[in-house]
């Protein structure tokens, strides 16, 4: 009897309660208050865009043309470094040892041009001299002799005796012609062939030498202008590919990925994705403003650098692989000085940047087509 009525009632209370959860689902609810408000143009009549903060440089992206072990990282991310300044080095013990086997053949060549140069040694003048006053004192005592002997008596002296001394008073004076020439070249020094070989064979080795410090510099990998570490993708020990991918197992081994990213940041570039709809009312030398997203009081004034020529298709920051774009963009350069702006900006940050622009019926081919047309034909006429 008692289940008969207790089973219905928790029926109905089961209804009840779910019909109460529905209405409660049903309401409607306030949209959310934005976090900041957006930022708004200054101007009656503008170009809205996307702008993404870049270093005045662009991005420049280091690598090494000569792949080896990391063994000295000079830098860290954030850090600013002048140009010149060493980043990073690639082991170079092999090609210091080459640089020691250079050197000493530079110093061995270097010796033997200065003995060259260096040519007669004074030690090495007194005895050919000595040789040569040997030899003239040889033939002085043979002449006195032959002369002697030509005063004699012809029965005492043969023919052939005689012919003998004045053959021996020859020979002498040959010698002292020798002696004298000896001395002559001697003196003269090192004949100018070997000195100009030997000068060569320098030359050479200063060059070998030359080309290995060479090398050993390029291990050294410098920034090539004053600017900000951006992006550290290196680490002590790891086996950097030549061309500036980290290939090591530690390493990102990505194209996209490069060794070390820098960039001058004490100006800053945006750049501004313009919706090619709009892009024929932004003018060169346009003025601007660029708003930091989350606070739309933090501005700053921008002034207009470049055009990108070649209008891209519009990339937007969702990663997704297969993303398709419906619409082109072009790209405007504009610039701003880091201290203009009161709160920290970051390179690769986001900004909503308003370019000035005329009001739509004063642009040029912008009113009625009626009109263009005849500004068209005045134009051409």
């Amino acid at each position: 009897m008692f289940m008969k009525y207790i089973l219905p009632l928790i029926a109905a209370l089961g209804a009840a309660f779910a019909v109460f959860t529905v209405l409660g689902q049903n309401q409607v609810r306030p949209p959310a208050a934005p976090v900041a408000a957006p930022a708004s143009s200054p101007y009656d009549s503008q170009v809205p865009g996307a702008g993404l903060v870049e270093p005045s440089t662009e991005f420049i992206s280091l690598g090494t043309n000569v792949p080896g072990v990391v063994t000295n990282i000079y830098v860290k991310t954030g850090d600013r470094v002048k140009q010149n300044d060493p980043l990073f080095m690639i082991d170079d013990r092999s090609l210091k040892s080459e640089l020691a086997m250079r050197e000493a053949a530079v110093a061995a060549s270097q010796s033997s041009v200065a003995k060259l140069a260096a040519m007669p040694r004074p030690e090495e003048l007194p005895p050919a001299e000595a040789r040569l006053h040997e030899a003239e004192s040889q033939v002085a005592d043979l002449n006195t002799q032959l002369a002697m002997w030509e005063k004699a008596d012809n029965r005492a002296v043969s023919a052939d005796e005689l012919s003998r001394r004045r053959f021996s008073v020859l020979t002498a004076q040959t010698r002292v012609a020798q002696a004298r020439a000896d001395l002559d070249l001697l003196k003269a020094g090192a004949w100018k062939p070997d000195l100009d070989i030997a000068k060569a064979n320098l030359a050479s080795a200063q060059a070998d030498a030359t080309r290995t410090r060479t090398e050993i510099d390029r291990l050294t990998v410098r920034a090539p202008v004053d600017a900000e570490i951006l992006k550290v993708n290196i680490r002590l020990g790891e086996y950097a590919l030549s061309g500036g991918n980290n290939g090591a197992a530690g390493g990102t081994g990505s194209p996209d990925s490069p060794l070390m990213i820098i960039g001058g940041t004490d100006i800053l570039h945006i750049r501004v994705d313009i919706d090619e709809n709009d892009a024929w009312r932004v003018k060169s030398g346009a003025s601007g403003f660029a708003y930091i997203r989350g606070n739309s009081k933090l501005r700053v004034p921008i002034r207009f650098v470049r055009f990108e020529p070649y209008v891209i298709p519009k990339k937007s920051l969702t990663g997704a692989s297969g993303e398709r774009v419906d619409t082109r963009v072009l790209q405007v350069i504009c610039a701003f000085t880091r201290a203009d702006l009161a709160a920290p900006v970051f390179v690769g940050q986001q900004m909503d940047v308003f370019l000035n622009a005329p009001p739509l019926g004063d642009a040029k081919f912008g009113a009625d087509p009626d009109e263009a047309a005849k500004d068209l034909k005045n134009t051409k006429n």
